[in-house]
């Protein structure tokens, strides 16, 4: 099928191939009309002319039989025949050869001897007449000469019996072939055929060209002309049977006209009509295609508009008429104008926050890309969670949109968007970043004055973030997030505004992989437990060790426990981390017992898993199962979210034999009331307080003091960060029962552990 890409070469081809398709219609009609009525009066001539030729045969055929009978009747003819006279026979055969104007002139006897005047016959020629006239079924016919047709007319004589015929032959040649032509109305051939073994043949050779065609019309209905295709072409054929003396080789008078000649005269008729057909369908292209054009002109011209619409592109298009193609051109720029406005609400709606009507992130974000140059300032108020809760969200939305207002005139008109629920934000032009924090600063400053509110005066607190694309990136690719980051070291610092510190912010993105990393890492070498010494100052001994994460990453190296472990904590994998430590521990414990060394071991819990029951129950079961002698470090905060679970975990640990050290006493939130009600059996004093033991008399007497409390409710006491020989003879006056640091011995993988295990005890170090 057809394809166009244009309407207006689609009509000009349909119209264009319909009037095509009638014109062929058309000049088939009168082609035919004409071809059939050049037949028709072809075939009427034809079968005229027959029927003429056929008259003229029988009138001839009559002339010549009465001739040859009055000279058979003459009784001096009869006689001289009779007697033999041969002279008198020719003379009076010449004579009526002469007078009746026929080629030949002869008499044949009964007994088949010929007397003949002007033509001599062949013996084959004779025999043939001969057997004719004596079976006296034929006395006209056609009778072949030498290859040669010819009118045969014969009269017998009767003396009185019959003694001979008189014959009269007349050449049925071209010349008289003509002669007949020139009776039609048409230039017509005529022709006399005769059949052979051959086929059918004419005077001009052995066979003619109408050998294939006389069959056929001889068959015809009331010998009516045929059609019939010839070497030259389609002709009309005639064919009349003929009487004939040799039976075996009947005769035909055969009538041909091409049609081509008949055909010829309308020839200038045909020109003319083609001529003008295709005049008329030129002119009917040139036509349809003005006409087309001016018609898809406006389509073409919507087409062109609907694309532009598409690209985003205000389009509108000429009404330039009252039809439909006009009014649908009117209904097409009313839809654009109605897109118009709805694109417009649209993009409205997405860059403005509903809630205040301010600009919003997206909107912040393509001012932030269209002035590359300026300062990215967001600002949020201060306990926003609590004001929220405490004037509603309505409220709050008038108190973002009053504080956008003060800090938009402040500004000198820039605009504010609602970057979050609680955060506003803006590009600003500084000279430079100290520049920049100034007008953050005083920016800020617009809270300082109460923002009244229906039926309320709200007291609100604004802070600041400041970054800009100068900035070290930190692995944040936004300016709003830097911003918003430097926001909240602004609040983690105390001031109104910050600038985006990226050291200060670390690579929280890539930390976020450590504990993917960290749970693969467990099952191979990368994690593995260090032990720290726990050296009993009574009994002059080390007596056991507490076990200490550590991991070697494959590409970041050594990786701080602080890190990994918070890390673990804040993304609730501690469970996990933890309860692989408590294994491993147990586990080398008993690799310490088989190589001599029964130690306790000391092992940190997570404040988060005091609260969580289901990991007492598995630490329950995996120490009673290996009958492990544990010691369970917590800090004393971790029982501040949830106290009565996690003091109920805590008892249940106790109850079970599983030691409790309450860890980094000092460093935290130290209550007196929370140490009453947590059943422990160690307390630890944090390092900052050994560290400067021997330089600090108020360190001193806040240590001998916690020992002596902590003996009073019959905790034993653990000192670490002893790095010196004074600071742990300073602890041993003030009895201190165990002490930690790297004076006795740091962190130890385990084959570093049982070396050192191996080595004499600290105060015969000091002694030697």
């Amino acid at each position: 099928m057809l394809r166009f890409r244009t309407l207006r070469t689609r009509m000009t081809v349909l119209y264009a191939g319909l009037f095509g398709i009638a014109l062929i219609l058309v000049a088939t009609a009168v082609f035919t009309a004409i071809t059939g009525s050049a037949r028709g009066l072809v075939r009427d001539e034809l079968t005229a002319s027959g029927a003429v030729y056929g008259q003229l045969w029988e009138s001839r055929s009559a002339q010549l039989h009465q001739g040859a009978s009055v000279l058979a009747q003459d009784f001096g003819f009869r006689e001289a025949v009779a007697t033999e006279d041969e002279p008198t026979v020719r003379s009076a055969l010449d004579n009526l050869r002469a007078r009746q104007q026929v080629d030949g002139a002869l008499i044949l006897g009964v007994d088949g001897y010929a007397t003949g005047a002007g033509l001599t016959l062949d013996e084959a020629a004779t025999d043939t007449l001969w057997q004719g006239l004596n079976a006296g079924g034929i006395e006209a016919g056609v009778l072949t000469v030498d290859g040669q047709p010819y009118q045969a007319v014969a009269a017998p004589i009767m003396a009185p019996v019959l003694i001979g015929w008189v014959v009269f032959v007349e050449r049925l040649d071209q010349a008289q072939m003509r002669k007949l032509e020139t009776l039609s109305a048409i230039p017509l051939t005529a022709s006399v055929l005769t059949s052979s073994n051959a086929g059918w043949r004419d005077m001009a050779g052995p066979t003619s060209a109408l050998d294939g065609a006389i069959d056929q019309a001889l068959t015809a209905p009331r010998g009516r002309p045929i059609e019939a295709r010839l070497a030259e072409g389609e002709a009309m054929v005639l064919a009349k049977p003929l009487p004939s003396f040799d039976a075996d080789a009947p005769a035909v008078l055969t009538l041909s006209y091409p049609m081509a000649r008949a055909l010829r005269p309308y020839a200038p008729m045909f020109w003319a009509l083609g001529a003008i057909a295709l005049a008329g369908f030129g002119l009917l292209l040139g036509g349809t295609w003005f006409l087309s054009r001016g018609l898809t002109r406006p389509i073409t011209d919507l087409d062109q508009a609907v694309h532009r619409l598409q690209a985003g592109e205000h389009a509108e298009v000429t009404v330039s008429s009252p039809d439909e193609i006009g009014r649908l051109a009117q209904s097409f720029n009313a839809m654009a104008g109605d897109i118009r406005d709805r694109e417009a609400r649209l993009i409205h709606m997405a860059l403005h926050e509903q809630e205040t009507g301010l600009p919003n992130r997206l909107w912040l974000e393509q001012q932030v890309a269209a002035h590359t140059d300026g300062f990215v300032v967001v600002l949020g108020i201060d306990r926003f969670p609590i004001v929220r809760n405490a004037i509603g969200y309505d409220a709050m939305g008038q108190l973002l949109s009053a504080l956008a207002t003060r800090i938009t005139e402040t500004a000198g008109g820039v605009k504010v968007a609602r970057v979050s629920a609680g955060v506003v934000g803006m590009v600003l032009t500084a000279a430079d970043a100290a520049e920049a924090l100034a007008l953050a600063e005083r920016l800020c400053a617009v809270a300082d004055r109460p923002v009244k509110l229906i039926g309320a005066t709200v007291d609100a607190t604004l802070r600041a973030g400041v970054a800009s694309a100068v900035d070290v990136t930190g692995g944040v690719d936004s300016l709003i997030d830097r911003a918003a980051i430097a926001l909240d070291q602004a609040r983690d610092g105390h001031r109104k505004a910050a600038r985006f510190d990226a050291t200060a912010y670390g690579d929280p993105v890539g930390n976020l992989s450590l504990i993917s990393d960290l749970m693969g890492a467990l099952e191979s070498d990368q994690v593995w437990m260090a032990y720290q010494p726990k050296f009993d100052l009574r009994a002059n001994a080390i007596t056991g060790v507490e076990g200490l994460m550590r991991w070697n990453h494959p590409r970041r190296g050594f990786v701080s426990p602080d890190l990994f472990i918070t890390m673990a904590e804040e993304t609730g994998q501690i469970r996990e981390l933890t309860e692989w430590g408590l294994r491993r521990a147990i586990a080398d414990q008993k690799t310490l017992a088989a190589a001599g060394h029964a130690l306790t071991m000391s092992v940190n819990i997570s404040g988060r898993l005091l609260t969580d029951e289901s990991f007492a129950d598995h630490a329950l079961a995996e120490v009673a199962r290996a009958g492990a002698d544990m010691i369970f470090e917590i800090t004393e905060t971790a029982v501040i979210d949830n106290p009565a679970m996690a003091l109920g975990i805590v008892d249940r640990f106790s109850a079970a034999g599983i030691r409790v050290s309450i860890d980094d006493y000092g460093s935290g939130l130290s209550s007196l009331s929370y140490l009453k009600q947590i059943r422990a059996d160690e307390l630890k004093i944090d390092k900052a307080f050994i560290l400067t033991l021997d330089e600090s008399a108020r360190d001193a007497l806040l240590v001998k003091s916690t020992i002596d409390l902590a003996h009073s409710l019959g905790l034993k006491v653990t000192a670490e960060g002893v790095e010196t020989a004074t600071a742990l003879a300073l602890l041993r006056g003030m009895g201190c029962d165990t002490a930690q640091g790297y004076f006795i011995a740091r962190a130890l993988p385990m084959a570093g552990l049982i070396e050192r295990l191996g080595q004499p005890a600290v105060e015969e170090v000091k002694a030697a």
